[in-house]
Parts: structure tokens; sequence; C-alpha cells
């Protein structure tokens, strides 16, 4: 890591809307061994519960090869969504260190106090995805280089402002897409909890990098902008092709050419690439970097359509629904506890 430590001893009130957020950080702070169900079953073989559809590589000579073999279809099930949600993992651990980095270098009080919150998130995130990892799906997977280049180019970095862009704008916002996808989609009960949980705590910390980044990059010069414009460009298509899943196929002892090239092809993957663009594209519009570069490279992916999302909205809805999960779960218990009460009085 590179930059420096800055402190600050003026005591004053601080931005208004960041002090509620990190209010807002304090009072929605949880335990993971608490609130997860952690008894909920998971099938290692398919732990989504996805169907044959969803694979990547479906459709290809590797899957025609072993799509009668339940066995093989278990481990690849297995393997594709270790992989994925190790790189979960990894995504937050390196969020917990930009943040604390943030903590370190920023220079505002109310940003260090908000970024302070966010490395207990993160801390609470890497250790339920770890969990999940561990005691549910049994295996784990490295950090895709993709991602590893990008978690360097993010933290070694001399301004402050560079753990912002890269992890609450990049990062983060590629990750709330990839979680909300997942969460969506899986009928699955603990990992749609733990999902949504994660994407409660992440709402705000994508909040935190747009309040935080609007006003200092509106006085950039030409200059600083179109270097955090390039950042922008490299750092949208690495997190664009970290998602071939090579690491799995050479694993597996497939093709791994003809997996990447089919991959790549592939209409769902097209489809979920740009998926994973929703949360990032209104984001860097709306901070100000939205310079002709920035948009090329959108058009490129097919992702420009995203630039008017409402993402106030969209934060709003991943906020809420984890506490709908939260409610329906208090729901249950209470109907158990009354169930419960009428067996007891029939037996009396």
């Amino acid at each position: 890591m590179a930059g420096d430590t800055r402190f600050t001893w003026e005591y004053d009130d601080g931005r208004a809307k960041l002090l509620a957020l990190y209010q807002k950080g304090k009072d929605k702070q949880w335990d993971a061994a608490k609130r997860v169900d952690w008894s909920l079953p998971v099938d290692p073989g398919n732990p989504l519960m996805m169907p044959e559809q969803s694979i990547p590589i479906y459709g290809s000579k590797s899957y025609e090869k072993m799509k009668n073999d339940p066995a093989e279809m278990a481990r690849l099930g297995q393997h594709l969504t270790s992989w994925q949600f190790s790189q979960f993992l990894h995504g937050e651990q390196g969020a917990m260190i930009c943040a604390s980095r943030i903590a370190e270098s920023v220079p505002d009080l109310d940003a260090k106090f908000y970024a302070a919150t966010q490395v207990m998130d993160e801390a609470r995130h890497a250790e339920t995805f770890a969990r999940l990892l561990q005691e549910k799906i049994g295996l784990l997977y490295p950090i895709n280089a993709h991602l590893k280049v990008l978690l360097e180019q993010t933290l070694s970095d001399r301004r402050w402002d560079m753990p912002y862009l890269g992890m609450q704008v990049l990062i983060e916002g590629v990750a709330l897409a990839a979680f909300g996808l997942l969460r969506d989609l899986t009928p699955v009960a603990l990992p749609k909890q733990i999902l949504a949980y994660v994407m409660q705590d992440e709402a705000r910390h994508v909040a935190f990098g747009r309040l935080a980044l609007r006003d200092y990059y509106a006085e950039l010069t030409d200059a600083e902008r179109a270097e955090r414009e390039e950042f922008v460009v490299e750092g949208c298509y690495l997190l664009r092709d970290r998602f071939l899943a090579d690491e799995v196929w050479e694993t597996l002892g497939y093709d791994v050419a003809e997996c990447t090239e089919f991959v790549n092809r592939s209409p769902l993957t097209q489809t979920y690439r740009t998926l994973l663009f929703t949360r990032i594209v209104p984001c860097v519009k709306d901070i100000g970097l939205w310079g002709p570069k920035v948009q090329k490279a959108y058009a490129d992916m097919g992702v420009t359509s995203f630039a008017n999302s409402d993402l106030t909205a969209l934060m709003k809805s991943d906020e809420d629904l984890a506490e709908r999960i939260d409610e329906e779960k208090r729901l249950a218990a209470r109907r158990d506890e009354v169930a419960e009460v009428i067996r007891f009085g029939a037996g009396s």
C-alpha cells in the first residue's frame, strides 16, 4: 500500500448527510452468528439450486460429455459456486483493507468516522462468506487474477480518493449487482439471507463513495479527471473479464480454451456481464467521471443504458428486502410458538 496518514484536529459538525450515514452504519451493525440461520441446509453439489441453463458452459462440448453423469454435475456445481463465492470472500477482505486505508488517509473527520464502521462491516462479510464456504460448500478457490490486479492498483495509488473510486464505486458496485442477481434467483434460504444482509450494508458503502467523491471531483482539473476516468475504464474491463472462471475449468480438467471461448460467446454470459454494471454506470456518471473515454467504454460493453437508472431507489430496495426477510423469520418463529402451544394443549 502507498499514501499518507492524515490526522485532523478539527472536530466540527461535518457534513449532515455523511454523519447521518455514519449513524445509520452504527445502528445497522449485526452479528453473523446470530442474524443468519446457519441451521438451514445447503446441497454442496448445487448450493444455489439453479437450473442447468445457468451453468456458463451449458451446451458446450465439455458440458455435453458429462451432462448425464450426476456425480460430475454435482462436482461442477460445487466448484462453480465455490469459485464465485470465494471471489466474494476475497473482495470483502480487500474492501476491509481499503476501508481501513480510507480511514487512515481521507482528510475529513466525518468520512473517517464512516469508514471505521465500514471496516467492521467488511470484516463481518468476510467472516460470513468464509463460514458459508467452509461449512456448507466445503471448498475454497484462490483470488482471481483480474480482481487481484484491481485491488493492487486501488491500494498502491498514493491519492486518497483512489480507494474510494476503486472499492466503493467499482468493486462494491459490481459486487452489489452480482449479489442481487443471485439473491433474486436462488430459492435456497441460507445463501439468500446472507446475500440480502450483505447487500444491506453494501448499499450504504456505495452511498458513502458517492457522497465523498461527488464534490471533490467537481473541483478536479481536466488532467486529474482524465486520470480517474482512465482508471475507471481499465477497472471496468478487469471486472468484466474476471467472470470467465478459467480456474474452474482447469481444476476440473476440462478443455480450458474450449470452455473459455464458449463462455465468451454465450448469450447468458453477455447478459450477466451487462447486468453487473447496473450499479456502477449511474454511480460513475453521478460523481462526474463521464468523459468521452468512459462513455465509449460503456458503449463498447453495451451498458450505457444504465446511466439514468435511479441508484437511490435500487439501494433502498436492497435495504428493504433484508428487513423483509427478518420480518418473515420473526413471523415464522411466532407461528412455530403458537403451533407448539396448540400441540401442548392438545396433549394435556
